[in-house]
């Protein structure tokens, strides 16, 4: 593939997915690393793309597709319900690992008065207890990515592959009953890192996530203890979740009192 070709496939991929790693761009290319990061120094020449470190996004996204604030308007009602159905399975004092997605936001929000310790990579978590004396926040390293609200990057990956902890909260893009996908490479790596280093493992979605395939393979459902979703979630998969002995809660359609959560 001729450097000008391979250039504009790079361009294409960063632009659809907002951000990549390099390795991820190299395996679209089909180049190596190294190729990948002189293409990239081009691409940022011309106002393309910026480089960051371990990667690249975009300078001007299309739409707010991936964007947190845009993102949190979606089917808000239930992920209230998710978020506080999902904190009454967290016990006082344990140590949780929060994602970025915003269903995970709304357990955050329920999870003041059972004063774990939080470790995350989102930073509107990070926002929701900065003034909290009740708990104790970790976050970690990364890349700040503004319009998703998360820190990501080797360090970030780094950062949950050396730590421990009793509980892993997150969401993701998708999934059906061969697995989970996401729709960010970079959030993946980060994900994987969250799940290792958990003894327990609980995803949220809402139940437009469910039986929809996202862009990415994350983990297959064997990695999953618990499912925590809303009264619209499809019944057949719900039965075919748990005759795979995975754990699945059901938020009731009317938990959207939120006088328990943080204001």
């Amino acid at each position: 593939m001729q450097a000008e070709e391979r250039q504009k496939r790079i361009a294409e991929f960063v632009q659809s997915v907002e951000f990549a790693s390099l390795e991820e761009i190299a395996g679209k290319v089909d180049a190596s690393v190294s190729t990948v990061r002189r293409d990239l120094a081009v691409l940022e020449g011309g106002g393309t793309l910026k480089r960051t470190h371990g990667g690249a996004r975009v300078v001007t996204p299309r739409s707010d597709e991936f964007a947190f604030s845009a993102r949190d308007t979606h089917q808000l009602a239930e992920k209230e319900a998710i978020g506080r159905a999902c904190a009454e399975l967290i016990n006082p004092g344990q140590t949780v690992i929060l994602d970025a997605g915003t269903t995970v936001y709304h357990v955050a929000r329920y999870l003041e008065s059972k004063a774990p310790q939080i470790i995350t990579n989102s930073l509107p978590v990070a926002n929701l207890f900065a003034s909290s004396n009740r708990l104790e926040v970790v976050l970690s390293g990364g890349v700040i990515y503004p319009r998703l609200g998360v820190l990501v990057g080797p360090l970030a990956v780094e950062s949950f592959s050396k730590i421990h902890a009793d509980i892993a909260i997150m969401s993701s893009g998708g999934l059906t009953i061969d697995g989970i996908t996401n729709s960010h490479g970079l959030l993946i790596d980060i994900q994987k890192a969250m799940i290792h280093a958990a003894k327990r493992v609980i995803f949220c979605f809402d139940h437009t996530k469910l039986e929809r395939q996202s862009v990415l393979p994350l983990c297959h459902l064997d990695c999953v203890d618990a499912i925590v979703t809303d009264y619209a979630a499809p019944q057949g998969l719900v039965q075919q979740l748990r005759a795979r002995k995975i754990e699945v809660l059901v938020a009731p359609e009317h938990s959207t009192d939120q006088s328990n959560s943080k204001p």
